[in-house]
């Protein structure tokens, strides 16, 4: 769970120190912005051929060492003297998050019964969204006392301690041989909507949030201080959203992903047409923020019901459809800020994240269409 807090803060905390980087780099906002598109690209590459290339070594091994590789990116990011380097460090960062879900998932739910595993992926999901709570304000607020630099080399910390904890304490295991390591009703079709749906509502999501300090600050006009603690706000409503959705994810593990993409989709329009108003931005970044947790946990958690091979292998996929719709999101919301006002980030976001609901509402037509012809041909 730690681990999973120090990566998504790593994964995240670009977002809120776009300025602070910007300028002690001496590069523009859509550059730094494109250090989580650098990030999201890589991971969405590198899934699959790493979770293939290390699919037969002992989990245990295998987390320490992306646990290893999180800290010494981490240490050369927080050293780096120019931006290029920095960017370097994120990419290698990027490289063990693509292989962490992947594996975390499948070791923590095998340890439970099938009729627990909802609960299990909601626990590690609450630890995630952890990093939107504490781990990206903290850091914002750390970043803007004493440079942004000391934030990046706390994860290094965190993440020290999470590998001596899994290296001394993790049994080692054979991955074939753990009791998730295969999907309790295979299903293609229902993957791949999965994965589409996944990475729409990603693309979506991150096209705005990449900039929501900018939306904050010039659109609805809230101070810098103001926007830290929207920042907070933000994180504990995903942090509700994640815990309420881990609670149910085992009775409604369909109807939870289609609630938590139209709950983004509203968040996000919302935002569009009423963000000029304080009251109604923060309702609706509200709504955003409970559902973006959501959304991925979901995901995560349709891959060991649907999962055609391996869940890990699944997962992998996921994971990495997941990031390059936020790499799509982040180069996006880029270009969407280079031709208009920061305000069409979000109606783009939002309309992506429509047309993931589109995805979701289609694949259960299709089921549905199936069963008949399956009934009458018996």
């Amino acid at each position: 769970m730690l681990a999973a807090l120090t990566f998504n803060t790593a994964e995240n905390l670009p977002v809120g120190l776009l300025g602070l980087i910007a300028d002690d780099l001496q590069v523009s906002l859509s550059a730094v912005g494109l250090l989580v598109t650098g990030y999201g690209v890589t991971v969405a590459v590198a899934s699959v051929p790493i979770a293939h290339l290390v699919r037969a070594v002992p989990r245990r091994h295998v987390l320490s060492g992306l646990l290893g590789a999180l800290v010494v990116s981490s240490l050369v990011a927080a050293l780096a003297p120019s931006y290029w380097l920095l960017l370097v460090a994120r990419l290698l960062t990027a490289l063990a998050q693509a292989l962490f879900w992947a594996v975390m998932g499948p070791v923590a739910v095998g340890l439970f019964a099938p009729r627990a595993r909802g609960r299990v992926m909601g626990a590690l999901s609450v630890a995630g969204s952890l990093a939107l709570v504490l781990g990206v304000p903290a850091g914002t607020w750390l970043g803007r006392q004493s440079g942004w630099q000391v934030p990046v080399a706390v994860l290094a910390a965190l993440g020290l301690v999470s590998l001596v904890t899994i290296a001394v304490l993790l049994p080692t295991s054979r991955p074939d041989e753990e009791p998730a390591a295969y999907a309790t009703s295979p299903d293609v079709r229902r993957f791949g909507t999965v994965l589409a749906a996944g990475a729409l509502s990603a693309t979506g999501a991150f096209t705005g949030y990449t900039y929501i300090v900018t939306f904050l600050g010039d659109v609805s006009g809230f101070s810098p201080d103001t926007v830290s603690v929207l920042f907070v706000v933000f994180g504990v409503a995903c942090l509700a959203g994640v815990s309420v959705t881990g609670a149910l994810l085992d009775r409604f593990p369909q109807s939870a992903l289609a609630a938590a993409v139209a709950t983004q989709a509203v968040g996000m329009l919302g935002l569009y047409a009423f963000g000029a108003h304080q009251v109604a931005a923060v309702v609706f970044l509200t709504l955003m923020g409970g559902a973006l947790g959501p959304v991925f946990m979901t995901t995560q958690n349709a891959m060991l019901h649907c999962a055609p091979g391996r869940t890990d292998i699944a997962l992998a996929a996921n994971s990495g459809a997941y990031n390059a719709g936020i790499a799509a999101g982040a180069a996006l919301g880029a270009l969407v800020l280079s031709l208009a006002e920061v305000r069409g980030t979000f109606l783009a976001g939002g309309l992506l994240t429509a047309g993931s609901c589109v995805v979701l509402l289609g694949g259960r037509l299709l089921r549905g269409r199936r069963r008949p012809e399956r009934s009458a041909r018996r």
